[in-house]
């Protein structure tokens, strides 16, 4: 699924660094992002519309809660992904750079959400004209899994990348087909104190949907490091997403770019993802309910944690994290 690429080493002392607060975020001032604790808002409405006009505004309000508020109320809309391959149909194709697209597929049924899981991923099929096998590949949507009506994969195409080149290849109104969900880690709010993301290129994509699950959730109080290698600048995905997500939750995120490639008056590290910038910007060993997450190229995995075995054997830890005293029970790869 990973091209590969040479990680080479950062230099951690030109990042900027900002220290977390030791109990987390603060409660918002007046027109900052970070939200504070809500308090129940219904008084009024039960004072000016009595009981039946509060429940027809109840349900609106449910209806059209915007991508700051609490999850809507999901259990009764259906879930496309049951296990089943489904066959979506492109609906739109935005280009991001010279070689990544964002593909949004829609459902048929525009109520419908996708319902996958937090960490989890979705199987793509296509079988090649002449070939007697299907190429499979698994991909990780971008989009939120409780958005009605569609999904967005961020895919860059690799040079005899059978489905990524097949992707990028279709045209709106063609189907593709896809059967999931593939669970990769269970979350849940609070599960741990504080996780790290160490990804490479495309690798980001998990990372991604972990962190979004984290930040739109008002309880989970979570603190997340990302450590994020690319060749060049233009080929760092969801860079718009990850400063969103840093200029909103300055107090619980932070994103350290590498870059084998820079361009002049790059302040970002340079070069591999070294032992001393991890050491620098990860939470110590013995920091109690931390977990590391890792996710990128073959090159990627044999630096920093070893490879997995299968899906379901992670193998033994090895590398940068095992060489700085990580233990097995803290990381997971992707």
């Amino acid at each position: 699924m990973f091209a590969r690429q040479t990680f080479r080493c950062a230099q951690p002392l030109k990042q900027s660094f900002r220290k977390y607060s030791a109990e987390g975020a603060p409660k918002a001032a007046p027109n900052t992002a970070e939200p504070a604790p809500k308090k129940s808002n219904l008084t009024p409405i039960y004072v000016a519309v009595g009981l039946a006009g509060l429940g027809a505004g109840f349900y609106r309000y449910s209806s059209s809660a915007s991508s700051n508020s609490a999850p809507i109320e999901l259990k009764d809309r259906p879930k496309v992904f049951n296990g089943e391959w489904v066959d979506l149909k492109l609906a739109n194709i935005e280009t991001l750079s010279h070689n990544t697209k964002r593909f949004r597929f829609e459902f048929d049924d525009k109520e419908a959400v996708s319902g996958l899981p937090v960490a989890s991923a979705l199987l793509t099929r296509f079988k090649p004209a002449g070939a007697e096998k299907n190429v499979l590949r698994p991909y990780t949507p971008t989009s939120d899994e409780d958005v009605p009506g569609y999904l967005e994969l961020v895919i860059k195409a690799y040079p005899g990348g059978p489905m990524s080149e097949h992707i990028h290849s279709m045209n709106v109104d063609q189907r593709l087909s896809f059967k999931g969900p593939l669970p990769k880690y269970p979350w849940e709010a609070n599960k741990h104190d504080h996780i790290c993301l160490i990804a490479g290129g495309t690798g980001i994509t998990p990372m991604y949907q972990l962190a979004r699950r984290i930040f739109k959730n008002p309880e989970d109080r979570t603190k997340v490091t990302l450590v994020f290698g690319n060749v060049s600048e233009d080929d760092i995905l969801l860079k718009k997403e990850l400063q969103d997500l840093e200029n909103t939750y300055p107090q619980r995120f932070r994103a350290f770019y590498v870059l084998d490639n820079p361009p002049e008056g790059w302040t970002g590290g340079k070069g591999f993802i070294t032992k001393e910038l991890l050491k620098t910007v990860l939470p110590e060993p013995k920091e109690e309910n931390i977990k590391l997450f890792v996710c990128g190229p073959p090159g990627l995995y044999k630096a920093i944690s070893g490879g997995k075995v299968s899906p379901q054997d992670q193998g033994e830890l090895s590398g940068i994290l095992k060489e700085l005293g990580y233990s097995k029970d803290q990381v997971f790869k992707f």
